[in-house]
């Protein structure tokens, strides 16, 4: 199953391609259907991360005059640290 990538900002998706080579599936809402046992790139809540099989992020150090706009790959770059991935389950 191919990986599943929750964002808006175009500007990740084209990073995650150019940068890791990763493609997948991508929306700007997750559900607990669609993240259910999947690999997901993006950020979630931890009710839905750990119902992934695997949840990864690219950290991004936003600055307040980027909140709520679309970031392109270049700002992406500019503001991102190295992906990180985590086994997240619920007890």
């Amino acid at each position: 199953m191919e990986k599943l990538i929750v964002t808006r900002h175009p500007g990740l998706v084209q990073f995650l391609k150019e940068e890791y080579g990763i493609e997948g599936e991508v929306v700007t809402h997750a559900s607990p259907e669609i993240v259910r046992g999947r690999d997901v790139i993006g950020v979630l809540p931890h009710s839905l991360s750990c119902l992934t099989k695997s949840f990864s992020e690219v950290p991004l150090r936003f600055t307040p005059e980027m909140r709520g706009k679309e970031l392109t790959k270049e700002e992406v770059m500019e503001i991102a640290s190295p992906m990180v991935t985590y086994s997240v389950r619920r007890i």
